[in-house]
């Protein structure tokens, strides 16, 4: 007997108002996804592994007050990501957000240039993380072994091991994942209060005139505040990412307001811990000099042999914080390969047939897993031939992610000033009470913003595919074996608010406060670290992140725009919509 179709939990038809059928499995309670949100941002080990980018550009001074204006204005970011996760809770998250809120004109275009940048920044932090791991593993080797010769292929195999126990983890056993965050969790806060309690009680304190007074300009820019605005970034790196969540809203439970609170709480946290860190290790670094000359490439793992004389000692410390970024490493596979799967899913992506599978066991998309480890390790390549060109490539984890941040935003804050966003738990006509569009008539010019749905049928537009005809009581050829899948695209639905969003104007202020933000760290984040500058010390994050924009625009202009319609509309929730072929028919005439 076949089986009944249709959503069938509040979650099911949540994601059924968004066009989607539930098809990975909901895995996530609260307290894990919290777990996979502050171990994806690990701020108060960032703080230690990037502590020198914002000591060199700033000083202790510029590290520490900068840490504050990142540590608030980021928050602010992330209340607005947050808000928008709440209206839509889905994996595509910023393309789809593009989509959802773009002007009609420019929805496609927009979406798909931002699907391409938000996959491709998340797969680079793939590649930047366990590169990242690779060198502080051979950083612990050095420290216990100062003959040891670091070669650049052996932080390439080291990466590929990482990748390959993500892999396995995402893989094998994916149904442990929501646990394993929880313990990482709860390693994480023990190992902030374990090293910070090391370095406290062991260490010989500098002045508070040191800590807050100090400044220091190593890129020899010719003022201090380009110095400070340029070792801002280091600051700004030590938040990026907590968007992670988004992309798993598909496997929480509730996610349109566990997700927020996650991102926000998680933000918090982490913030707490971080800024106790800095202030630890600003006044527990010693001697400054051995700490930045440091043979080992890390600052922090000095700091913890000056402190404790002891590689034992320090070797465990750094050891811990090698399992930690072990773990975000492991969350951010997941992360990049569901935003993959969604991107495919919605016909984004070349071969997406294959990459919007999703194993009927384990309920995981392991191709998308396989395709972004793969493709992360084809990057680590680089690092073999020149760290100046993999830094290229990771610069996409800031200046990316935050024009995938920005475009959303930046829309949300237009609609928000025009009044276009109705309260949370608006009815409309032609919308159940789970929010999905049901018994919808042909809309009149007035109600056409009401109707969702735009049928994608190139054989007969009178007879939408997938839609039972009202003439007649066949399935459409949508229904045979081996026809095409239905596609549906969304034309324009109404917008509505979540059930998390920061109330009346001062969610408007904190939108535009946001934006203008954003606008500043992609402006700095493509600033070389020193003077002078020349091909070995330029950063060509500009570079990289234009050429995906332009090299996506121009494949969607060759190719693409025939093949992507936005996100699309999935053939089961279409049916439960009940959709007449007059009814189509008409949206579409009034959409156009």
């Amino acid at each position: 007997m076949q089986a009944e179709r249709g959503p069938k939990t509040s979650d099911d038809l949540a994601l059924a108002r968004l066009g989607k059928k539930q098809v990975l499995k909901r895995r996530f309670n609260f307290l894990a996804i919290v777990g996979f949100a502050m171990a994806e941002l690990i701020t108060w080990e960032t703080v230690l592994t990037l502590f020198s980018q914002s000591f060199e550009n700033g000083g202790p001074a510029g590290a520490f007050f900068g840490y504050i204006i990142a540590c608030l204005s980021t928050l602010s970011t992330y209340t607005v990501i947050a808000e928008l996760a709440s209206m839509a809770p889905i994996a595509g998250g910023q393309y789809y957000w593009v989509y959802m809120l773009a002007p009609m004109r420019w929805k496609k275009v927009c979406s798909y240039l931002i699907g391409w940048l938000t996959s491709l920044a998340w797969i680079a932090t793939i590649a930047t993380e366990t590169i990242f791991l690779g060198t502080m593993i051979e950083g612990l080797i050095t420290l216990n072994n100062p003959d040891f010769a670091q070669k650049r292929w052996q932080n390439t195999l080291l990466a590929w091991a990482s990748v390959a126990g993500t892999f396995l983890i995402n893989v094998v056993v994916p149904n442990i994942l929501p646990r394993f965050e929880i313990f990482m969790l709860v390693l994480h806060l023990a190992g902030f209060i374990a090293i910070t309690a090391v370095l406290l009680a062991m260490s010989p304190k500098k002045s508070a005139d040191f800590v807050f007074h100090t400044v220091l300009n190593e890129g020899n820019w010719p003022t201090q505040g380009i110095s400070f605005c340029v070792g801002f970034i280091g600051n700004i790196a030590t938040f990026v990412g907590a968007d992670a969540s988004v992309h798993m809203a598909e496997e929480v439970a509730n996610a349109a307001v566990v997700i927020p609170k996650a991102i926000i709480a998680g933000m918090s946290i982490n913030s707490a811990l971080g800024f106790s860190m800095m202030l630890t290790v600003l006044f527990c670094i010693g001697d400054v000099e051995s700490v930045l000359n440091s043979a080992t490439g890390f600052p922090f793992i000095q700091i913890f042999y000056n402190v404790t004389h002891s590689h034992a000692a320090a070797s465990v410390m750094t050891a811990l914080i090698i399992v930690l970024t072990m773990a975000c490493s492991t969350g951010i596979t997941a992360t990049a390969s569901r935003m993959t799967w969604s991107f495919a899913r919605d016909r984004g992506l070349p071969f997406s047939r294959w990459l919007m599978q999703v194993n009927g066991r384990t309920h995981v998309p392991v191709v998308a897993v396989t395709v972004v480890c793969g493709l992360a390790c084809a990057l680590t390549l680089i690092y073999i031939g020149s760290t100046t060109a993999f830094n290229d490539v990771i610069s996409l984890t800031v200046t990316g992610f935050y024009g995938t941040y920005l475009v959303p935003s930046a829309f949300l804050l237009y609609h928000r000033v025009r009044g276009h966003i109705l309260p949370h738990g608006t009815m409309m006509d032609g919308l159940s009470e789970a929010g999905v569009f049901v018994n919808a008539s042909a809309p009149t010019s007035t109600e056409k913003s009401t109707m969702p749905l735009r049928p994608k049928s190139p054989e007969n537009p009178e007879t939408p595919q997938g839609v039972r005809s009202a003439h007649s009581p066949e399935r459409s050829t949508a229904q045979r074996p081996h026809a095409p899948p239905t596609e549906y695209d969304i034309a324009q639905a109404p917008l509505i608010w979540g059930p998390w969003k920061v109330p009346g104007i001062l969610g408007t202020i904190n939108n535009a406060y946001a934006c203008v933000y954003m606008v500043f760290v992609i402006f700095w984040s493509v600033w070389p670290p020193a003077t002078p500058v020349d091909y070995t010390t330029m950063n060509y994050s500009i570079v990289v992140t234009g050429g995906v924009l332009i090299l996506s625009g121009i494949w969607y202009v060759a190719r693409a725009r025939k093949e992507y319609s936005g996100p699309l509309i999935d053939e089961e929730v279409a049916e439960i919509m009940h959709l007449t072929p007059v009814a189509v028919a008409g949206a579409a005439s009034k959409s156009e």
